[in-house]
């Protein structure tokens, strides 16, 4: 499997080619991705909840971003990954982007990072990240780093002023210098309207089918997180309940001394071996 580039999508998006887009934060679900080809790979600041165990994405750190983005790298060395940004990791300044950026970069190797929001400041964010020589990926609508303001996990753009302004920021930034856009919970319609005003590549999660490609998080897509599931998943498996349920046999098995069976899952010695053990064993008593 090659690594696809930002011209390979460009690409998909002349040819209306789909971009498949999904979330890892391990080595080992990285490499089963790659081996089932998917486009595009995000490190999630997400990973905070589904990793880590906190509420929201807040607590997690640029030291957990390079650790995950890290690891999924060396599960996925022929994909294009992209790290996400962890809140306060870039609000500060440009400087600080720029700095955030380059670590992901240079430390886990990520193609691209992402960041959240489509204000003046976070254009100035995206223009200095660009400008330093690192491809950005835009973020807009559902941005769970701006809850307060947006006013919880709740679907956005519903009303056709809040529609018309999310279109204008995905134009802005396009205009900054961003490869890509990310859409999160909007009306079909409105990741239509952005999509077909776009000129780069629209990945949509939760915003219709109408985007140029597709995100989920992989967690929620094959029932490992269940604390919540947004209305915009389709669940592909059960896994969680896969490992629970072998989980509890294992658990069975070796409170009923049924594993490990002698033989089958043992070493073996030989006989004299073991004689000799158990003379050498009675010497020392």
């Amino acid at each position: 499997m090659t690594k696809k580039t930002i011209g390979d999508f460009n690409s998909m998006v002349e040819r209306d080619e789909k971009i498949v887009y999904l979330t890892a934060y391990d080595y080992l679900t990285a490499k089963m991705q790659e081996k089932a080809g998917v486009d595009m790979i995000l490190v999630g600041d997400s990973l905070g909840m589904v990793s880590l165990g906190y509420d929201t994405t807040f607590p997690v750190t640029m030291d957990d971003m390079v650790r995950h983005c890290q690891a999924v790298r060396r599960g996925a060395p022929n994909t294009f990954i992209i790290g996400d940004m962890p809140y306060m990791s870039y609000q500060i300044s440009d400087e600080q982007a720029v700095e955030s950026a380059g670590r992901l970069v240079k430390e886990a190797a990520v193609d691209a990072v992402k960041l959240e929001g489509g204000g003046p400041r976070m254009l100035s964010r995206i223009r200095a990240i660009n400008e330093s020589g690192v491809l950005v990926m835009g973020h807009i609508g559902l941005t769970p780093q701006f809850m307060g303001q947006i006013g919880g996990y709740k679907a956005q753009g519903r009303s056709a002023k809040a529609a018309v302004k999310l279109v204008e920021q995905a134009g802005l930034i396009e205009e900054a210098g961003a490869f890509s856009i990310l859409v999160e919970g909007v009306p079909s319609a409105v990741g239509k309207a952005i999509t077909e005003r776009a000129g780069i590549p629209i990945l949509g999660i939760g915003a219709g089918p109408h985007t140029h490609g597709q995100l989920l998080i992989y967690a929620d897509m094959v029932g490992l997180y269940d604390n919540f599931t947004p209305k915009f998943v389709k669940k592909y498996a059960n896994v969680g309940e896969v490992l629970v349920n072998a989980f509890t046999e294992y658990a069975r098995d070796v409170r009923e001394n049924k594993f490990p069976v002698d033989g089958e899952h043992t070493y073996k010695m030989s006989e004299e071996e073991v004689r000799e053990l158990l003379t050498r064993l009675e010497e020392v008593e």
